[in-house]
């Protein structure tokens, strides 16, 4: 994927809007508060800048800081706060799935090779925030869940590229979470978390409400207190 600064601009937007106070509730389903999140984007700007060098395997590969490190630390810590042991092994499968589909799109799309040299007929960047992000809310279904399979997917296609180069010994280097990658991670998952909110939110306007059957006691009050009108099945499971 060719660079483009796309991510940091839309993390830019979305600091302004977390600063408003618009974004409370999809916060709170990924356990964040303002502060946490606006820290969070800037550590991944700044990050951005920093590549982290690879010496494993005799090739030129690095790990970027800011679409790598960090997104993965934050994958790691919303996974840790999943409600059930079952959320997190299908926001983990969701996450395999996701970066299955992108790879099978990169490979027989724009590649005329299994390792991705070949053509590029269509813009990558405007192809796997949409494919990545809708796949990780299908599989994943939860804004949790899908927040996860959008992040690691993506970044699970770099490292299956460098992997590729390593054991296949193809030329080539990696930047594992930078360039391009960054600005489809941020966009990713974007796409995911929106289409929970939409889809998640017009299912429970028209189920007349929040699934309560089976339902944590303390979580349905907590929703109650909080007029989650929006809010739905397994994004709350606890």
């Amino acid at each position: 994927m060719q660079g483009y600064p796309i991510g940091t601009i839309v993390l830019v937007i979305i600091a302004a809007v977390i600063y408003l106070g618009l974004a409370h509730r999809t916060l709170d389903r990924l356990y964040l508060t303002d502060k946490a999140a606006l820290l969070i984007i800037a550590a991944m700007i700044l990050g951005s800048f920093i590549d982290i060098p690879i010496t494993f395997g005799g090739i030129n590969a690095s790990v970027n800081v800011g679409g790598a490190v960090i997104p993965l630390i934050l994958v790691l810590y919303v996974l840790s706060k999943a409600g059930t042991s079952g959320e997190r092994i299908r926001a983990v499968l969701a996450a395999v799935i996701t970066a299955a589909v992108i790879f099978s799109i990169n490979t027989l799309i724009f590649g005329d090779d299994p390792w991705h040299r070949g053509r590029d007929f269509v813009d990558p960047l405007y192809v796997y925030p949409l494919v990545a992000g809708g796949t990780a809310y299908i599989a994943g279904r939860s804004r949790r869940s899908a927040f996860i399979a959008a992040f690691l997917g993506v970044l699970l296609l770099d490292i299956i590229d460098y992997l590729i180069i390593v054991f296949f010994n193809v030329p080539g280097s990696v930047n594992i979470g930078g360039a391009g990658v960054f600005d489809a991670l941020v966009l990713s998952g974007i796409v995911a978390v929106g289409l929970a909110e939409i889809i998640g939110e017009t299912r429970e306007r028209i189920q007349g409400g929040p699934a309560v059957e089976g339902r944590n006691e303390k979580l349905l009050e907590g929703l109650k207190n909080k007029n989650y009108s929006g809010d739905r099945g397994e994004d709350d499971e606890k």
